[in-house]
């Protein structure tokens, strides 16, 4: 499980809620956690997941990253004598993700760890989740791939059009932010950035529903929406309490 981030900032929020809510519980149903970090860089927020962490029952691994960007080499080890001073039974395993440098490493020291057990879905089945997901799930990627960290938790994607019309697959698909800034951004100048956006997120749809697709963007301000349970339980974000 890919879980999202605990976050101690604007923990008020429902949305924030939610995520907090999803990462602990996931907690419960795993033979194995990955506890990544940054670096030599401990804050508030690793301290708030390690209190979790470290009440788990299972094994952790402790995933140093950015190593290839570290200015002093040297300062590595006394951090991960002092980590694994807090989690004296983790695995440490320093990597760089974006370089890709010890991933490999890392992935066997899941083989390691994780216990045999059967398979609960059929071979060929790529996903649990409904098409509708899926798509918005592309359309979400090629925002951030756009637009990186300058619409983090504020956009959210909604489809409100799934309908197959003999080869084509019509798709319409309500992109929700909260603020008219938020809005300019990612439509861009002229329109060019939602234009790309689409654009990729068609070419994915093609290719994962092997049919012409027409993808149909609307971008909307709904002031609001992060922090109102009822449209984020609309959205999909179960489990509210």
């Amino acid at each position: 499980m890919d879980t999202p981030g605990l976050h101690l900032d604007q923990a008020d929020k429902a949305i924030n809620r939610y995520m907090n809510k999803a990462a602990s519980s996931a907690l419960k149903h795993v033979d194995l956690v990955i506890f990544m970090v940054d670096r030599t860089r401990w804050n508030d927020a690793d301290e708030h997941v390690y209190e979790k962490v470290k009440a788990a029952n299972c094994p952790v691994i402790l995933a140093i990253n950015k190593i290839d960007i570290l200015d002093d080499k040297q300062s590595l080890l006394p951090y991960l004598q002092e980590v694994q001073q807090r989690l004296p039974d983790a695995v440490l395993v320093p990597i760089a993700a974006h370089t890709g440098a010890s991933v490999d490493q890392l992935e066997q020291c899941v083989l390691d760890q994780l216990p045999n057990g059967r398979h609960f879905f059929p071979e060929d089945q790529v996903t649990d989740r409904s098409a509708r997901f899926i798509t918005a799930e592309l359309i979400r990627e090629k925002i951030m791939r756009q637009l990186g960290d300058e619409l983090p938790y504020q956009m959210t994607v909604e489809i409100e059009e799934f309908a197959q019309d003999g080869p084509v697959l019509h798709i319409g698909a309500l992109i929700l932010v909260e603020r008219k800034g938020q809005k300019r951004i990612l439509i861009g100048d002229k329109g060019d950035r939602i234009k790309m956006i689409g654009r990729d997120a068609r070419v994915d749809m093609e290719r994962m529903f092997e049919c012409k697709v027409m993808l149909k963007l609307w971008v909307k301000v709904k002031s609001g929406w992060s922090d109102d349970e009822r449209a984020l339980q609309s959205l999909g974000y179960d489990g509210l309490d």
